[in-house]
């Protein structure tokens, strides 16, 4: 079964399966009955940290690749919550991660280098 990652605000589709928030802030005034995810894992957003660094709260703004290079070794302490969810896709059940509604370009985003480490560790 597939990986699928969206932004939040994407409409729901019958093929998502388990809808899961990977972002460390859950999105502002947004109401708990409007929410469109199944389950909130923050813990597999970047850190407060290395969000704020992104977007240049800290100083300018880190690069792609030094955003990338920092996630990826804070996930390196997140594998069993990953070999979790890889254990769901090998099982047949679809999961679909979830990030920002800013976040307009999936190749410059957390979610598609956590799908990369989900399937990683699939076995499908």
């Amino acid at each position: 079964m597939p990986v699928r990652i969206k932004r939040w605000n994407d409409p729901r589709e019958a093929d998502d399966g388990l809808r899961i928030l990977v972002c460390r802030y859950r999105p502002r005034a947004l109401r708990k009955a409007d929410e469109t995810w199944d389950v909130w894992m923050k813990e597999l957003g970047p850190s407060k940290v290395l969000h704020a660094d992104l977007y240049g709260k800290n100083g300018p703004p880190i690069a792609w690749n030094a955003f990338r290079e920092r996630y990826l070794r804070e996930m390196a302490e997140q594998q069993e919550r990953i070999a979790a969810l890889a254990k769901r896709v090998d099982d047949g059940e679809s999961i679909t991660l979830l990030c920002s509604s800013s976040c307009n370009d999936p190749n410059r985003c957390h979610r598609s280098l956590l799908q990369e480490l989900v399937k990683a560790s699939s076995r499908c």
